[in-house]
């Protein structure tokens, strides 16, 4: 039976079809940032590489410009791709036209606090882009609002510190304003709220699953050397907890990036990182919408030969975790535009991208 499977799959591989998914027990998928920054043209033909190459899962962001936004939502959809929604906070058009966002010193993004997000826009704003997702025809998968809050690059209620290579803060009180963040988590759970509530108003998407942000998982060491101030994820979840969080939503964000550990290290790394991570009689599971190993070779045929074991590894003890019931998806980052972890490299989709998004053919 096996060998009349493999001559199948090498049958299907010849006549361009993509390679069996593997059944790891968890939902597989793949992001691309900044459509909207991208032509029409430019959008079809990336969605066109994705969806070809059989992956079916995409983290796609609603983001300024909405309405181009939108339109990489269109195509996704038409091709039959299934969509998480990654609503960014950092759009200006959620926040009084008078309120700044904090500098980050030109050393990354300035954004704004997370404390002045005004919420009768937010909810103005995302009623308008849900009811014209609802109109196109397109059932959303999963919404996330937000994008690792816990870090000062995406929370302006974080500090970026002028200078690199300073001690930053290791909890909240000794953040440099933890009011201001406290406030910021108040106003981001009234935000889940409201985006619960529209999403129930929508014909197609009133069962989409709702997720937190994606939380950073930036450790201590890397936040100094940045100059970046940050909480740690599991405090963060704590925080959202106390304020109801588990009431809300359907499971938590986290992001991961685990280097180059392997063996031992690699998963009580992970274990570490998913360590609020719960089954559902438990507590609430999570969804990894960003993880990624780096391949800093730019060569052509692509050499993927170092990162091949280690998104192995990383997915066997994904598996671990789904069985236990704690992880129910991850998302690959990057398909084409980040330069050290994309996937689709020369052309094609990598060998270590096909094993990333679980399409190794059984």
């Amino acid at each position: 039976m096996k060998a009349a499977l493999l001559i199948i799959a090498v049958a299907l591989a010849a006549l361009g079809f993509p390679p069996a998914s593997a059944d790891d027990g968890f939902l597989s998928g793949v992001n691309r940032v900044n459509l909207a920054w991208r032509t029409r043209a430019e959008q079809q033909d990336i969605l066109n590489q994705i969806a070809k190459s059989g992956v079916t899962d995409v983290r796609l962001s609603l983001a300024r410009p909405v309405d181009r936004a939108i339109r990489a939502l269109k195509i996704a959809n038409r091709l039959g791709l299934s969509i998480l929604l990654e609503v960014q906070l950092a759009n200006k058009s959620y926040y009084p036209p008078d309120r700044q966002p904090r500098t980050a010193h030109g050393r990354t993004w300035d954004v704004h606090r997370l404390s002045d997000l005004d919420l009768d826009l937010y909810r103005s704003q995302l009623r308008q882009s849900l009811q014209e997702i609802d109109a196109a025809g397109i059932r959303l998968h999963a919404v996330e609002p937000g994008n690792e809050i816990n870090i000062a690059p995406y929370n302006g209620d974080l500090l970026i510190h002028p200078a690199r290579r300073v001690r930053t803060a290791r909890g909240i009180s000794e953040l440099t304003n933890p009011a201001a963040f406290e406030r910021g988590l108040d106003k981001y759970i009234e935000a889940l709220r409201i985006t619960r509530e529209e999403l129930g108003r929508t014909a197609l998407s009133r069962e989409a699953k709702l997720i937190s942000a994606g939380l950073s998982d930036m450790g201590p060491g890397t936040a100094d050397r940045l100059g970046f101030e940050h909480l740690n994820a599991a405090e963060t979840i704590e925080l959202l907890q106390q304020r109801g969080i588990d009431d809300i939503v359907d499971a938590y964000g986290i992001h991961i990036y685990p280097n180059r550990r392997t063996g031992p290290a690699l998963a009580r790394r992970i274990d570490r990182v998913l360590e609020f991570c719960r089954p559902d009689e438990a507590g609430t599971p999570c969804w990894i919408t960003e993880w990624g190993i780096a391949n800093v070779s730019r060569t052509c045929p692509v050499n993927d030969s170092k990162r091949e074991p280690l998104i192995r590894q990383v997915r066997e003890n994904f598996g671990d975790l789904s069985e236990a019931g704690r992880l129910e998806a991850v998302y690959y980052y990057d398909w084409d535009s980040h330069e050290r972890y994309s996937i689709w490299r020369c052309g094609r989709l990598s060998p270590a991208g096909a094993l990333a998004v679980g399409l190794e053919a059984q």
